[in-house]
């Protein structure tokens, strides 16, 4: 990822704030076929490994349940908030009309190992541990004891378990810090409501 120094973000707990709040990741691996890209929700144990451990788990017909790249490097892409950036946004438009348009974004890149794991227990607390995270704000949480054993295990017995002990993270957060403070106040302005106005607020021309 093309990563200019301005944009760079380096603080771990920043990063798994983005990869818990967007869990939908697309999982890029290397097989016999060539790149192969799954989308995957992974939760994230931050207190497994010095920059923490993705676990999910995905259908038993899914090829990368066999794939020859397990135990291998692979990439992980999170996703976080972004927003089509008009050069009316900026301040700077009146004065000079030297301003073009731009994508602002943020992502995190994490890059480990692809580990299978086909056991129960295993994957029952995982299925715990991700339904609860995402039920948690619900007014009637659902969790997996609700459902018939049976059926429970019937469902186990399609999925396989995986798990990415993260080797490094790289987060990208393109959020108009290349930007002189009068624009960044006008698209903060003009961004009103949206996600990327907090965040160009959050960084600012001194970050």
């Amino acid at each position: 990822m093309y990563l200019p120094k301005h944009f760079a973000e380096t603080d771990i707990g920043v990063m798994h704030e983005l990869m818990r709040a967007f869990p939908l990741a697309t999982v890029v691996t290397q097989g016999a076929e060539g790149l192969e890209a799954n989308h995957i929700p992974l939760h994230l144990d931050a207190s497994a490994g010095p920059n923490g451990t993705l676990r999910g788990h995905v259908a038993r017909a899914n090829p990368l349940a066999a794939d020859a790249t397990v135990n291998r490097k692979i990439l992980v892409i999170f996703k976080g908030p972004d927003c089509y950036i008009s050069p009316s946004g900026y301040a700077t438009k009146a004065e000079h009309g030297k301003v073009v348009p731009t994508w602002n974004y943020t992502a995190v890149h994490a890059y480990g190992e692809l580990r299978l794991i086909d056991d129960a227990e295993w994957l029952l607390a995982q299925l715990h541990a991700l339904t609860a995270e995402h039920e948690a704000g619900l007014p009637r949480p659902w969790a997996v004891d609700d459902a018939p054993a049976d059926y429970i295990g019937k469902m186990l017995g399609a999925i396989v378990g995986i798990e990415i002990a993260i080797d490094r993270l790289v987060g990208k957060w393109k959020v108009s810090q290349n930007q002189p403070a009068a624009n960044q106040a006008s698209l903060i302005a003009a961004l009103d409501g949206q996600p990327m106005a907090g965040l160009i607020r959050g960084r600012g021309v001194s970050k």
